[in-house]
């Protein structure tokens, strides 16, 4: 056995996720509206002239692969690390090539750092001169929203790109392609698949492309050969492949399924929202799916007319998320119940998209001087600051104006009558306060 078969043996090795990794931005899968024709990002890789960069987005995605894209296109190093395991050391080693390669050979160093929102303040001030200076290329991976994970240094010298989960159509087209692949899919082992598993195990990976690509090669291997040799995927091997049931319904069934559930919880009807949420579950959905949309019209559609109802939605997902199925469906149902018997207001939608549209139509900056961080300002600022009354300075609540004055007058928010927010309008009149 010579090198070249030990070179081949590893890549038969390679789980087929990471056999067809896409090496091009030709072959990349999906996220067009990141590396689309023209895009920036796009012109930039081309150009070799990317800088630092965060990818955010779901698991399964593309944010690795489009990363080792890069490293192939880029004429400059390309250092990668991890997160979960890399410290100060290595930060400051890659940092220290990275110095050596500009001087010495006027050539850029990228560093791609995968689950780059575990990374400490330490270790992300050993690297923030590095990205200020130019000496490094930063491109981190994450699944975690970095406005809200990262220290805000690091994220304010890079351009985030969202990242989006795979449609259905991209990963049917994924899959099919890896069946067909001789060189790095299952090409080469006679597997054919039924047009219902592919769909399938499409549409029960959540738009991950590696989860699906796991299950098609979990169904290959695990199914033997006919008697013609050819290995058959059916829908039953690919509901084995994957852990899910198939639908018991149609497409379009679902959505109307799904739709009937969320009507039925804006329109109080507890029985209906019940017997949809079981008819969608026991056909085969993500219970997760309803748990979210649960939360969602907690907040939309009881609102602050009962603010309790979001806190018992949130718990219920919650303990779909730490108990899981079955056990989880009875507090689930409990506060689909509890969601749909709850008095309805829609203040809190109408009150935020009123804040959206001034916020982007009609922004105005100019804070009132008094409400102003002047903890290190002048000594105007600070007796502008002297200004501010102290709410609690006069029992809870005083008058005085807080949007800048070109909104001054403006109302966002008004209650309605229904449940809480009648005790919120009492509320109100009792302090004194204008509607």
């Amino acid at each position: 056995m010579d090198l070249f078969d030990f070179n081949n043996n590893e890549e038969k090795a390679k789980p087929l996720a990471e056999r067809m990794r896409a090496n091009s931005l030709d072959e990349f899968i999906g996220q067009k509206h990141i590396v689309a024709e023209g895009s920036l990002l796009r012109r930039a890789i081309a150009t070799d002239r990317l800088g630092s960069c965060i990818f955010w987005g779901p698991p399964g995605c593309g944010k690795t692969t489009l990363a080792n894209i890069i490293a192939l296109r880029t004429n400059g190093e390309f250092i990668k690390l991890n997160a979960v395991n890399a410290g100060v050391a290595d930060v400051k080693k890659a940092v220290d090539k990275a110095r050596d390669n500009l001087k010495l050979f006027n050539k850029r160093t990228y560093l791609l750092l995968d689950e780059c929102h575990r990374f400490s303040k330490t270790q992300s001030d050993s690297l923030l001169p590095a990205i200020e200076q130019g000496t490094i290329i930063f491109i981190g991976s994450t699944t975690e929203n970095p406005y809200a994970s990262m220290t805000p240094a690091i994220v304010s010298r890079c351009r985030v790109f969202e990242f989006k989960h795979l449609t259905d159509e991209d990963i049917v087209g994924a899959l099919n392609a890896a069946i067909k692949n001789r060189h790095k899919g299952l090409g080469k082992q006679n597997v054919t698949a039924t047009k219902e598993a592919i769909a399938h195990i499409a549409r029960m990976a959540g738009g991950d492309l590696r989860s699906a690509y796991n299950a098609l090669e979990l169904a290959a291997l695990t199914t033997a050969p006919n008697s013609e040799g050819r290995i058959e995927i059916t829908l039953t091997d690919a509901e084995q492949s994957i852990q899910r049931r198939a639908l018991s319904y149609n497409e379009d069934s679902y959505y109307d399924f799904l739709s009937a559930f969320c009507k039925s919880l804006r329109g109080s009807d507890a029985n209906a929202a019940l017997y949809y949420a079981m008819r969608l579950i026991e056909g085969g959905c993500d219970p997760m799916l309803l748990a979210r949309r649960l939360v969602v019209h907690s907040a939309e559609d009881v609102g602050m007319a009962d603010p309790r109802a979001l806190q018992i939605a949130t718990s219920a997902m919650y303990a779909l998320e730490k108990i899981g199925y079955p056990e989880a469906m009875i507090p689930l149902s409990e506060a689909i119940i509890y969601v749909c018997e709850a008095e309805k207001s829609n203040s809190v939608v109408n009150a935020m998209y009123a804040a959206k549209a001034d916020a982007r139509n009609c922004p105005d900056d100019n804070v009132p001087p008094y409400l102003k961080d002047n903890s290190f300002g002048s000594s105007e600022d600070k007796k502008n600051s002297a200004a501010y009354k102290y709410p609690h300075n006069y029992g809870g609540y005083v008058e005085q104006q807080y949007l800048p004055d070109s909104l001054k007058d403006k109302v966002y928010y008004t209650p309605s009558e229904n449940g809480y927010e009648r005790e919120v309008t009492k509320i109100r009149e009792r302090k004194g306060k204008k509607s």
